[in-house]
């Protein structure tokens, strides 16, 4: 199985975002995420770590309020 477990960060907390991620996704200026059953989310966040040998995805929110 190749897909994997995200994780949205918030300082030094990491919080399961969503588990079972098969696509990530550009989506505006934000990402797209669908899980393996194709459930989507979609949040305001870029990559901040990736280790997919863990399955395991780290997200950070970004602010498009300044823009």
């Amino acid at each position: 199985m190749c897909e994997a477990n995200v994780y949205l960060k918030n300082g030094d907390h990491e919080e399961l975002f969503m588990e079972s991620v098969d696509i990530i996704e550009p989506h505006g200026e934000g990402l797209k995420l669908v899980d393996i059953f194709g459930t989507q989310k979609f949040l305001m966040a870029k990559i901040k770590d990736m280790t997919l040998l863990n399955h395991r995805i780290i997200l950070e929110s970004v602010d498009n309020s300044s823009n």
